[in-house]
Parts: structure tokens; C-alpha cells; sequence
């Protein structure tokens, strides 16, 4: 089996799941920056990391699908600073989902990462409540991702290679 790990990150978050990911994988195995790739031609899976951006997958991740995944099998993986069992959360993964519909979806993980304080101060100044709120809740996601969430993230490359 050969895997891409492929991943935008516009804070960090993204890129230490990729990482963590990529370092429990015992299989043939590539990490690369989604602006990075040309062709996924030969890879059995695709591993597509990338942020919440706008309540869904960010811009560039939904180029690159609607570029290179059809008929792929993709493991999805996001980060958002929002907790997991937030009800926000559903419609944003579903939105991902639907992004990547051309694709055989064999997984998806998410997780809390650390909402970057341009993006919090951002908030804070719009006119919306729930943005309003999303900056609030901001503090809470620091130091995110954590330990264990990286060990879910391992876990989960794990098992989609296995």
C-alpha cells in the first residue's frame, strides 16, 4: 500500500495532525502540502487534511478535491477550534463531506485545534452574535491540538492503513 498524506494549514493545527498521523503509518508513505502536489497517480489512499474555514472545508482543499480525488479512496481529516461535541460542528463535516463526494471516503477524523488570534480578533469585531461567540469560546481551544488528540489521529492512520 502507498499513502499521501496531504494537508493545507493556515495556523498549524492541520500540519501537526498530518505529522502525527504520518509517523504512526508502518506503510509506503508520503507527506506533502496540498500546493505541493501534482498528481496523485499511484497512491492506494489519500489522507486530505485541511481546516474549517466559513463553516466547511477551506478554499484551497476544495480545489484540490475537485481536482484530484475522483475515485480516490480518502481518508479526511480537519481541525476547527470548536469542540467536538459542539452542535455547530455537524453541518461544518457535512460540509466537507459533500466536498469530497467524488471521492470513495473510507474515514474522517476531526479535531479541536487552536483558534489563531488574527481569526479571534476577527470575530470579536463582527456584527454577528455567533461570531461574537465563536470569539469567546476562543481561549478554550489553547494549546490544541493536544496529546491525546494527536494519539487519536495516530490511531485513526492506523487504522485506515491496516
Amino acid at each position: 500500500m502507498k499513502v499521501l498524506i496531504a494537508y493545507m494549514s493556515q495556523s498549524g493545527n492541520t500540519k501537526k495532525v498530518a505529522e502525527a498521523m504520518f509517523d504512526a503509518i508502518q506503510v509506503e508513505k508520503e507527506i506533502k502540502e496540498l500546493s505541493e502536489i501534482e498528481s496523485v497517480d499511484g497512491y492506494d489512499l489519500l489522507f486530505v487534511g485541511f481546516p474549517i474555514q466559513a463553516f466547511g472545508p477551506a478554499e484551497k482543499a476544495k480545489q484540490f478535491m475537485a481536482k484530484y480525488i475522483n475515485g480516490k479512496n480518502v481518508a479526511l481529516f480537519t481541525t476547527h477550534a470548536s469542540p467536538e461535541d459542539s452542535e455547530d460542528l455537524p453541518p461544518w463535516l457535512e460540509a466537507c463531506r459533500k466536498a469530497a463526494a467524488d471521492a470513495e471516503i473510507v474515514g474522517f477524523f476531526n479535531c479541536q485545534g487552536e483558534l489563531s488570534p488574527d481569526i479571534m480578533e476577527m470575530l470579536k469585531s463582527s456584527d454577528h452574535p455567533k461570531m461574537k461567540s465563536f470569539a469567546e469560546q476562543g481561549p478554550s481551544s489553547k494549546g490544541q491540538p493536544d496529546a491525546a488528540r494527536l494519539a487519536r489521529a495516530s490511531a485513526f492512520a492506523k487504522e485506515m492503513t491496516s
